[in-house]
Protein backbone atom coordinates (compact mmCIF):
# COMPACT_ATOMS: atom_id res chain seq x y z
CA UNK A 1 0.00 0.00 0.00
CA UNK A 2 1.10 3.48 -1.27
CA UNK A 3 2.80 5.47 1.89
CA UNK A 4 -0.13 8.39 2.87
CA UNK A 5 -2.71 6.62 0.63
CA UNK A 6 -6.48 7.27 1.56
CA UNK A 7 -8.53 4.69 2.25
CA UNK A 8 -11.61 5.36 1.08
CA UNK A 9 -14.82 3.45 2.27
CA UNK A 10 -16.58 1.00 0.53
CA UNK A 11 -18.58 2.31 -2.38
CA UNK A 12 -22.22 2.40 -1.53
CA UNK A 13 -21.66 2.88 2.06
CA UNK A 14 -21.89 6.29 4.06
CA UNK A 15 -20.06 7.89 6.92
CA UNK A 16 -21.56 9.11 9.38
CA UNK A 17 -19.96 12.38 10.55
CA UNK A 18 -21.48 14.05 14.02
CA UNK A 19 -23.92 16.24 11.82
CA UNK A 20 -25.37 12.92 10.20
CA UNK A 21 -25.46 10.97 12.97
CA UNK A 22 -27.05 13.65 14.62
CA UNK A 23 -30.20 13.52 11.79
CA UNK A 24 -30.40 9.43 11.97
CA UNK A 25 -30.15 9.24 15.36
CA UNK A 26 -33.31 12.36 15.50
CA UNK A 27 -34.73 10.27 12.95
CA UNK A 28 -34.50 7.30 15.13
CA UNK A 29 -35.77 8.72 17.90
CA UNK A 30 -39.28 9.84 15.91
CA UNK A 31 -39.31 5.78 14.67
CA UNK A 32 -39.63 4.94 18.35
CA UNK A 33 -41.90 7.67 19.59
CA UNK A 34 -44.34 6.66 16.64
CA UNK A 35 -44.15 2.72 17.17
CA UNK A 36 -44.16 3.15 20.87
CA UNK A 37 -47.02 5.05 20.86
CA UNK A 38 -48.94 2.41 18.90
CA UNK A 39 -47.84 -0.22 21.71
CA UNK A 40 -45.45 -1.63 19.51
CA UNK A 41 -42.49 -3.62 21.02
CA UNK A 42 -38.68 -3.27 19.37
CA UNK A 43 -36.78 -6.09 18.75
CA UNK A 44 -33.51 -7.05 16.84
CA UNK A 45 -32.60 -10.04 14.64
CA UNK A 46 -28.75 -11.16 13.35
CA UNK A 47 -27.07 -9.15 10.73
CA UNK A 48 -26.04 -12.45 9.15
CA UNK A 49 -28.86 -14.85 8.11
CA UNK A 50 -28.62 -18.53 6.08
CA UNK A 51 -28.83 -17.88 2.42
CA UNK A 52 -31.73 -20.30 2.09
CA UNK A 53 -33.97 -18.13 4.22
CA UNK A 54 -33.97 -15.60 1.17
CA UNK A 55 -33.28 -18.57 -1.16
CA UNK A 56 -36.52 -20.38 -0.26
CA UNK A 57 -39.07 -16.95 -1.39
CA UNK A 58 -36.95 -15.26 -3.64
CA UNK A 59 -35.05 -18.01 -5.22
CA UNK A 60 -31.61 -18.44 -5.69
CA UNK A 61 -30.60 -16.54 -8.48
CA UNK A 62 -32.24 -13.38 -7.43
CA UNK A 63 -30.50 -13.47 -3.69
CA UNK A 64 -26.95 -14.33 -5.82
CA UNK A 65 -27.71 -10.98 -7.80
CA UNK A 66 -28.89 -8.71 -5.21
CA UNK A 67 -27.51 -10.00 -1.88
CA UNK A 68 -24.18 -10.42 -0.30
CA UNK A 69 -23.38 -13.63 0.01
CA UNK A 70 -20.40 -15.58 1.05
CA UNK A 71 -19.52 -19.01 2.16
CA UNK A 72 -17.96 -19.33 5.84
CA UNK A 73 -15.33 -20.81 7.26
CA UNK A 74 -18.03 -23.89 8.51
CA UNK A 75 -19.04 -24.26 4.85
CA UNK A 76 -22.15 -22.56 5.71
CA UNK A 77 -23.70 -20.01 2.88
CA UNK A 78 -24.21 -16.69 4.48
CA UNK A 79 -25.88 -13.69 3.49
CA UNK A 80 -25.89 -10.34 4.88
CA UNK A 81 -29.24 -9.37 5.79
CA UNK A 82 -30.99 -7.57 2.52
CA UNK A 83 -34.19 -6.86 4.77
CA UNK A 84 -36.23 -7.86 8.30
CA UNK A 85 -39.11 -9.53 6.99
CA UNK A 86 -38.19 -12.94 6.45
CA UNK A 87 -36.04 -12.91 9.53
CA UNK A 88 -39.32 -11.90 11.52
CA UNK A 89 -40.92 -14.87 9.85
CA UNK A 90 -38.47 -17.07 10.97
CA UNK A 91 -38.18 -15.60 14.71
CA UNK A 92 -42.17 -16.22 14.73
CA UNK A 93 -42.17 -19.35 13.48
CA UNK A 94 -39.31 -20.65 15.90
CA UNK A 95 -41.37 -20.06 19.02
CA UNK A 96 -44.71 -19.69 17.67
CA UNK A 97 -46.74 -21.62 20.10
CA UNK A 98 -45.11 -19.50 22.89
CA UNK A 99 -45.98 -15.85 21.47
CA UNK A 100 -48.62 -13.90 22.66
CA UNK A 101 -50.92 -12.55 19.45
CA UNK A 102 -51.06 -10.20 17.85
CA UNK A 103 -47.63 -9.31 17.50
CA UNK A 104 -46.53 -5.61 17.34
CA UNK A 105 -43.01 -5.54 16.94
CA UNK A 106 -40.30 -2.93 15.57
CA UNK A 107 -36.71 -2.56 14.77
CA UNK A 108 -34.24 -0.22 13.29
CA UNK A 109 -31.07 -1.27 12.02
CA UNK A 110 -28.82 -1.67 9.18
CA UNK A 111 -29.20 -3.94 5.72
CA UNK A 112 -27.19 -4.68 2.48
CA UNK A 113 -27.98 -5.11 -0.71
CA UNK A 114 -25.74 -5.49 -4.15
CA UNK A 115 -27.40 -2.76 -6.44
CA UNK A 116 -26.12 0.08 -8.26
CA UNK A 117 -25.46 3.43 -5.75
CA UNK A 118 -27.54 6.39 -6.95
CA UNK A 119 -29.51 9.34 -5.28
CA UNK A 120 -31.43 7.82 -2.53
CA UNK A 121 -30.19 4.42 -2.84
CA UNK A 122 -26.99 2.79 -1.39
CA UNK A 123 -25.50 -0.31 -0.86
CA UNK A 124 -25.70 -0.23 3.11
CA UNK A 125 -28.69 1.36 4.77
CA UNK A 126 -30.90 2.01 7.70
CA UNK A 127 -34.37 0.68 8.05
CA UNK A 128 -37.56 0.95 10.33
CA UNK A 129 -39.60 -2.17 9.98
CA UNK A 130 -42.97 -2.15 11.94
CA UNK A 131 -45.25 -5.15 11.86
CA UNK A 132 -48.38 -6.42 12.70
CA UNK A 133 -48.29 -10.27 13.70
CA UNK A 134 -51.31 -12.50 13.98
CA UNK A 135 -53.99 -10.53 13.04
CA UNK A 136 -55.71 -11.25 9.80
CA UNK A 137 -58.13 -8.34 9.75
CA UNK A 138 -58.41 -5.17 7.12
CA UNK A 139 -58.48 -3.00 10.50
CA UNK A 140 -54.80 -4.59 11.31
CA UNK A 141 -53.69 -2.98 8.07
CA UNK A 142 -55.41 0.33 8.38
CA UNK A 143 -53.65 0.64 11.60
CA UNK A 144 -49.91 0.16 9.94
CA UNK A 145 -51.20 2.33 7.03
CA UNK A 146 -52.21 4.73 9.69
CA UNK A 147 -48.94 4.19 11.83
CA UNK A 148 -46.84 5.57 8.56
CA UNK A 149 -49.55 8.44 7.93
CA UNK A 150 -48.93 9.42 11.76
CA UNK A 151 -45.18 9.17 10.98
CA UNK A 152 -45.67 11.79 8.05
CA UNK A 153 -47.57 14.07 10.92
CA UNK A 154 -44.33 13.76 13.54
CA UNK A 155 -41.69 14.89 10.94
CA UNK A 156 -44.08 17.90 9.46
CA UNK A 157 -44.15 16.46 6.48
CA UNK A 158 -47.90 17.90 5.06
CA UNK A 159 -50.36 15.75 2.06
CA UNK A 160 -49.48 17.75 -0.24
CA UNK A 161 -45.76 16.80 0.41
CA UNK A 162 -46.52 12.89 0.60
CA UNK A 163 -49.11 10.70 -0.45
CA UNK A 164 -49.71 6.91 0.81
CA UNK A 165 -50.98 4.89 -2.29
CA UNK A 166 -53.20 2.03 -1.14
CA UNK A 167 -54.33 -1.53 -3.47
CA UNK A 168 -54.86 -4.86 -3.05
CA UNK A 169 -53.68 -7.67 -4.47
CA UNK A 170 -56.91 -9.99 -3.84
CA UNK A 171 -59.01 -7.07 -6.02
CA UNK A 172 -56.29 -7.18 -8.47
CA UNK A 173 -55.99 -11.25 -8.70
CA UNK A 174 -60.24 -11.09 -9.73
CA UNK A 175 -59.71 -8.38 -11.87
CA UNK A 176 -57.39 -9.49 -14.04
CA UNK A 177 -59.04 -13.17 -13.91
CA UNK A 178 -61.78 -11.38 -15.71
CA UNK A 179 -59.42 -10.11 -18.20
CA UNK A 180 -58.26 -13.52 -19.20
CA UNK A 181 -55.08 -13.63 -17.29
CA UNK A 182 -54.27 -16.70 -15.66
CA UNK A 183 -51.94 -17.19 -12.32
CA UNK A 184 -48.83 -18.30 -14.11
CA UNK A 185 -48.60 -15.36 -16.25
CA UNK A 186 -49.74 -12.66 -13.37
CA UNK A 187 -46.53 -11.81 -11.56
CA UNK A 188 -45.02 -10.82 -15.24
CA UNK A 189 -48.43 -8.53 -15.29
CA UNK A 190 -47.57 -7.23 -12.20
CA UNK A 191 -44.11 -6.64 -12.95
CA UNK A 192 -45.08 -4.53 -16.38
CA UNK A 193 -47.74 -2.58 -14.24
CA UNK A 194 -45.36 -1.82 -11.65
CA UNK A 195 -43.21 -0.40 -14.41
CA UNK A 196 -45.30 1.66 -16.37
CA UNK A 197 -44.06 4.99 -15.26
CA UNK A 198 -40.80 4.15 -16.14
CA UNK A 199 -42.07 3.60 -19.54
CA UNK A 200 -43.18 5.50 -22.59
CA UNK A 201 -46.49 4.38 -23.41
CA UNK A 202 -44.81 2.83 -26.63
CA UNK A 203 -42.57 0.94 -24.65
CA UNK A 204 -45.23 -0.33 -22.33
CA UNK A 205 -46.90 -1.98 -25.37
CA UNK A 206 -43.93 -3.87 -26.49
CA UNK A 207 -42.98 -5.28 -23.04
CA UNK A 208 -46.76 -6.40 -22.78
CA UNK A 209 -46.52 -7.79 -25.88
CA UNK A 210 -43.63 -9.62 -24.79
CA UNK A 211 -44.92 -11.18 -22.16
CA UNK A 212 -47.97 -12.37 -24.10
CA UNK A 213 -50.38 -9.93 -23.91
CA UNK A 214 -52.86 -9.20 -27.15
CA UNK A 215 -54.31 -5.64 -28.26
CA UNK A 216 -57.81 -6.09 -26.50
CA UNK A 217 -55.99 -7.64 -22.96
CA UNK A 218 -53.34 -4.32 -23.27
CA UNK A 219 -56.46 -1.74 -23.30
CA UNK A 220 -58.53 -3.58 -20.47
CA UNK A 221 -55.54 -3.94 -18.67
CA UNK A 222 -54.82 -0.05 -19.07
CA UNK A 223 -58.45 0.77 -18.00
CA UNK A 224 -58.49 -0.97 -14.86
CA UNK A 225 -54.88 0.43 -13.56
CA UNK A 226 -57.09 4.02 -14.49
CA UNK A 227 -60.30 3.30 -12.67
CA UNK A 228 -60.05 5.25 -9.17
CA UNK A 229 -63.51 3.77 -8.09
CA UNK A 230 -62.59 0.30 -7.96
CA UNK A 231 -62.01 0.07 -4.67
CA UNK A 232 -65.57 -0.29 -4.02
CA UNK A 233 -65.56 -4.01 -5.60
CA UNK A 234 -63.55 -4.86 -2.67
CA UNK A 235 -65.23 -5.62 0.95
CA UNK A 236 -61.07 -5.19 2.14
CA UNK A 237 -60.37 -2.00 0.92
CA UNK A 238 -63.61 -0.72 2.04
CA UNK A 239 -63.30 -1.90 5.24
CA UNK A 240 -59.56 -0.39 5.46
CA UNK A 241 -60.34 3.29 3.90
CA UNK A 242 -63.27 3.44 6.71
CA UNK A 243 -60.94 2.53 9.67
CA UNK A 244 -58.33 5.43 8.20
CA UNK A 245 -61.43 7.78 8.41
CA UNK A 246 -61.22 7.07 12.17
CA UNK A 247 -57.55 7.59 12.76
CA UNK A 248 -58.15 10.89 10.91
CA UNK A 249 -55.61 10.34 8.40
CA UNK A 250 -57.26 10.51 4.94
CA UNK A 251 -55.78 13.38 3.89
CA UNK A 252 -53.20 10.88 3.41
CA UNK A 253 -54.21 8.21 1.49
CA UNK A 254 -55.02 7.88 -1.98
CA UNK A 255 -56.44 4.30 -3.80
CA UNK A 256 -54.24 3.74 -6.65
CA UNK A 257 -54.98 -0.04 -8.55
CA UNK A 258 -51.64 0.29 -10.39
CA UNK A 259 -49.56 -0.01 -6.95
CA UNK A 260 -48.73 -3.71 -6.54
CA UNK A 261 -45.27 -3.98 -4.97
CA UNK A 262 -42.80 -6.20 -6.76
CA UNK A 263 -42.21 -8.69 -3.81
CA UNK A 264 -43.56 -11.93 -4.45
CA UNK A 265 -44.93 -12.50 -0.66
CA UNK A 266 -47.74 -9.94 -1.15
CA UNK A 267 -51.01 -11.51 -0.36
CA UNK A 268 -53.15 -8.30 -0.09
CA UNK A 269 -52.85 -4.71 0.78
CA UNK A 270 -50.56 -2.94 -0.68
CA UNK A 271 -49.54 0.61 -0.38
CA UNK A 272 -46.54 2.65 -0.96
CA UNK A 273 -45.56 6.43 0.27
CA UNK A 274 -44.39 8.70 -2.42
CA UNK A 275 -43.26 12.60 -2.20
CA UNK A 276 -46.16 14.64 -4.43
CA UNK A 277 -43.61 16.24 -6.30
CA UNK A 278 -42.30 13.28 -8.26
CA UNK A 279 -38.71 14.32 -7.02
CA UNK A 280 -37.69 11.06 -5.19
CA UNK A 281 -38.27 7.22 -5.41
CA UNK A 282 -41.03 5.49 -3.68
CA UNK A 283 -40.59 6.80 0.50
CA UNK A 284 -41.06 3.29 1.75
CA UNK A 285 -43.58 0.29 0.95
CA UNK A 286 -45.03 -2.40 2.49
CA UNK A 287 -48.74 -4.45 2.89
CA UNK A 288 -50.05 -8.01 3.66
CA UNK A 289 -47.98 -11.18 3.85
CA UNK A 290 -50.06 -14.10 5.34
CA UNK A 291 -47.63 -16.76 3.46
CA UNK A 292 -44.70 -15.90 4.52
CA UNK A 293 -44.21 -17.92 8.42
CA UNK A 294 -45.35 -21.22 6.77
CA UNK A 295 -42.82 -20.50 3.90
CA UNK A 296 -40.06 -20.71 6.61
CA UNK A 297 -41.34 -23.25 8.57
CA UNK A 298 -44.05 -22.56 10.80
CA UNK A 299 -47.62 -22.03 10.49
CA UNK A 300 -50.27 -19.88 8.47
CA UNK A 301 -50.53 -16.63 10.28
CA UNK A 302 -52.06 -13.05 9.43
CA UNK A 303 -49.15 -10.29 8.53
CA UNK A 304 -48.87 -6.66 7.76
CA UNK A 305 -45.87 -3.95 8.38
CA UNK A 306 -43.67 -1.60 6.30
CA UNK A 307 -40.17 -0.97 6.39
CA UNK A 308 -38.52 2.96 5.50
CA UNK A 309 -35.35 3.53 4.53
CA UNK A 310 -33.29 6.43 6.51
CA UNK A 311 -31.44 7.79 3.15
CA UNK A 312 -34.81 9.00 0.94
CA UNK A 313 -37.16 10.28 3.93
CA UNK A 314 -33.78 12.40 4.85
CA UNK A 315 -33.49 13.84 1.50
CA UNK A 316 -36.86 14.48 1.27
CA UNK A 317 -36.78 16.47 4.66
CA UNK A 318 -33.68 18.29 3.50
CA UNK A 319 -35.50 19.54 0.30
CA UNK A 320 -38.23 20.91 2.28
CA UNK A 321 -36.43 22.72 4.72
CA UNK A 322 -38.13 20.32 7.54
CA UNK A 323 -34.78 19.00 9.33
CA UNK A 324 -33.89 20.44 12.55
CA UNK A 325 -30.89 22.06 13.51
CA UNK A 326 -28.74 20.20 14.93
CA UNK A 327 -26.08 23.12 17.11
CA UNK A 328 -26.41 21.19 20.33
CA UNK A 329 -22.76 20.91 21.75
CA UNK A 330 -21.70 17.48 22.82
CA UNK A 331 -20.35 18.96 26.30
CA UNK A 332 -22.22 22.09 27.75
CA UNK A 333 -19.39 22.48 30.57
CA UNK A 334 -15.54 22.68 29.80
CA UNK A 335 -13.18 22.68 32.28
CA UNK A 336 -9.85 24.38 31.49
CA UNK A 337 -6.28 22.77 32.60
CA UNK A 338 -4.46 26.12 34.91
CA UNK A 339 -1.31 24.00 34.29
CA UNK A 340 -0.13 20.71 34.85
CA UNK A 341 -0.09 20.61 38.79
CA UNK A 342 -3.70 21.63 38.37
CA UNK A 343 -4.56 19.15 35.63
CA UNK A 344 -5.71 16.06 38.49
CA UNK A 345 -8.35 18.72 40.85
CA UNK A 346 -10.13 19.66 37.26
CA UNK A 347 -10.18 16.22 36.50
CA UNK A 348 -11.92 15.86 39.28
CA UNK A 349 -14.14 18.92 38.96
CA UNK A 350 -15.29 17.49 35.74
CA UNK A 351 -16.14 13.99 37.56
CA UNK A 352 -18.10 15.91 40.26
CA UNK A 353 -20.42 17.85 37.99
CA UNK A 354 -21.08 14.61 34.91
CA UNK A 355 -22.46 13.19 38.64
CA UNK A 356 -25.12 16.18 38.85
CA UNK A 357 -26.01 15.06 35.54
CA UNK A 358 -24.19 17.58 33.37
CA UNK A 359 -22.11 17.02 30.09
CA UNK A 360 -18.67 17.73 30.73
CA UNK A 361 -15.59 17.51 28.82
CA UNK A 362 -11.50 18.59 30.07
CA UNK A 363 -8.50 19.99 28.18
CA UNK A 364 -6.15 17.25 29.15
CA UNK A 365 -2.86 19.21 28.22
CA UNK A 366 -1.72 22.55 29.11
CA UNK A 367 -1.79 24.84 26.89
CA UNK A 368 -2.89 29.02 26.59
CA UNK A 369 -5.79 29.76 28.25
CA UNK A 370 -7.02 31.61 24.71
CA UNK A 371 -6.75 28.50 22.87
CA UNK A 372 -8.53 26.45 25.30
CA UNK A 373 -11.14 29.09 24.86
CA UNK A 374 -11.38 28.62 21.47
CA UNK A 375 -11.90 24.92 21.32
CA UNK A 376 -14.59 25.30 24.22
CA UNK A 377 -16.37 27.89 21.29
CA UNK A 378 -15.50 25.73 18.73
CA UNK A 379 -17.33 22.77 20.09
CA UNK A 380 -20.38 25.10 21.22
CA UNK A 381 -19.92 24.71 25.05
CA UNK A 382 -21.49 27.31 27.24
CA UNK A 383 -19.43 27.60 30.11
CA UNK A 384 -15.41 27.05 30.60
CA UNK A 385 -14.83 26.89 34.19
CA UNK A 386 -11.09 27.76 35.46
CA UNK A 387 -9.48 25.88 38.55
CA UNK A 388 -5.99 27.66 39.17
CA UNK A 389 -4.26 28.39 42.43
CA UNK A 390 -6.47 31.66 43.09
CA UNK A 391 -9.55 29.66 42.83
CA UNK A 392 -8.32 26.68 45.02
CA UNK A 393 -7.00 29.00 47.63
CA UNK A 394 -10.37 30.63 48.09
CA UNK A 395 -12.39 27.24 47.42
CA UNK A 396 -13.92 28.99 44.25
CA UNK A 397 -14.13 28.14 40.50
CA UNK A 398 -14.34 30.56 37.82
CA UNK A 399 -16.59 30.76 35.50
CA UNK A 400 -16.48 32.49 32.07
CA UNK A 401 -19.81 32.62 29.80
CA UNK A 402 -19.00 31.55 26.85
CA UNK A 403 -21.56 33.85 24.49
CA UNK A 404 -21.27 36.55 26.46
CA UNK A 405 -18.01 36.82 27.56
CA UNK A 406 -19.14 37.84 31.17
CA UNK A 407 -16.93 35.93 33.89
CA UNK A 408 -17.76 35.21 38.21
CA UNK A 409 -16.09 33.54 40.37
CA UNK A 410 -18.53 31.54 42.09
CA UNK A 411 -18.29 28.97 45.83
CA UNK A 412 -17.34 25.60 44.87
CA UNK A 413 -20.18 24.49 47.03
CA UNK A 414 -22.80 26.88 45.26
CA UNK A 415 -21.57 25.88 41.82
CA UNK A 416 -23.99 23.31 40.64
CA UNK A 417 -26.87 25.43 41.99
CA UNK A 418 -25.49 28.18 39.91
CA UNK A 419 -25.25 26.30 36.44
CA UNK A 420 -28.38 24.82 36.73
CA UNK A 421 -29.95 28.41 37.19
CA UNK A 422 -28.23 29.14 34.39
CA UNK A 423 -28.99 26.15 32.24
CA UNK A 424 -32.62 27.16 33.06
CA UNK A 425 -32.27 31.06 32.04
CA UNK A 426 -30.86 30.02 28.53
CA UNK A 427 -34.10 27.32 27.78
CA UNK A 428 -36.54 29.94 28.29
CA UNK A 429 -34.66 32.76 26.58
Amino acid sequence: MAKNKIIHSVKGTRDYYPEDMAIRTWLYGKMRQISEAFGYSEFEAPLLEPFELYAAKSGEEIVEKQSYVFTDRGGERITLRPELTPSLARMVAARQQQLTYPLRWWSFGPFWRYERPQKGRTREFFQWNIDMIGDPSPEADAEIISIAAKFFKLLDLQPQDVQILVNDRRLMDRETFCLGINENEREEVYQLIDRKDKMTPQQWETNARKIGLDKVQIKNIESLISNNELWKKSDELQKVLSSLETYGVMEYIKFAPYILRGLIYYTGTVFEAWDTSGEFRALFGGGRYDNLVKDVGGRDVGAVGFAVGDLVITLLLKSLKKLPQFGETPAEIFVTTFDKEHLRPSIKLAMELRQAGFRVTNYLKFEKLGKQLRYANKIGSKFALILGPEEMKKNQVSMKILDSGEQENIPRDRLIKRIYKLLEVNKSS
